[in-house]
């Protein structure tokens, strides 16, 4: 069993709560002169393990409950390739039309764009709804021309934990990453998208765990 080793602003928001529960996050914050922005990662792994306990319009308090870290430690062994989806993966000259579509019928909420077979982009909802009622003729726009654009996407390897996955969806405020593999071609750096995972694929391992 892997054990677990907070941060050391993790283990110094443990003890401000401890010292000082209920407290906000606004009061964590100004006590370790940073942003509530942040502090939300350090709030989210440290809620969700169970060592704090959130409660609307009161603030944190410190649980420390056992089962919630053996939950964690357990989620700590397991890969984000262990849990991949199929990703929704489209290629940069497909049409926004066709790229809307694609999403509705696989029913997800991010679509990965790629270049000659490897990842150049993603498109998200809000990306196909603003180009949608921007008067735009979605059917001869490429997706390639409203995309975020590598290097600007955040991704994560198949060999990287669940845990570590679910931070940076946290973090980047996203609703999934495309899980990706480094190729080398020429000198050059390209990544091969493997898989998906996304908040529904970390939700289900949660229950799936819990109930066992």
């Amino acid at each position: 069993m892997i054990v677990i080793e907070f941060s050391s602003r993790q283990k110094k928001i443990i003890q401000i709560v401890q010292e000082n529960e209920p407290i906000t996050s606004e009061q964590i914050a100004n006590m370790l002169n940073l942003t509530r922005a942040t502090l939300r990662p350090d709030l989210a792994v440290l809620t969700m393990t169970g060592i704090l306990e959130a409660r609307p319009k009161v603030g944190y308090f410190y649980s420390g409950n056992k089962e919630s870290i053996e939950l964690l430690n357990r989620i700590y062994e397991i890969k984000v390739g262990e849990i991949k989806s199929v990703p929704v993966v489209v290629d940069e000259k497909t049409s926004v039309y066709d790229a809307i579509v694609s999403m509705f019928l696989e029913d997800v909420g991010t679509v990965f764009v790629i270049s000659d077979g490897y990842l150049a982009g993603v498109v998200s909802r809000k990306d196909f709804l603003k180009t949608a009622i921007g008067g735009t003729d979605i059917n001869k726009v490429p997706v390639g021309i409203i995309m975020t654009r590598m290097p600007n996407i955040v991704t994560v390897k198949p060999t990287e934990t669940v845990l570590e996955a679910a931070k940076k969806i946290i973090e980047h405020e996203v609703d999934s990453l495309p899980i990706v593999e480094e190729k080398i071609i020429d000198d050059k750096e390209y990544l091969k998208v493997v898989g998906r995972i996304s908040k529904t694929n970390i939700t289900k391992l949660f229950i799936e765990l819990a109930n066992k």
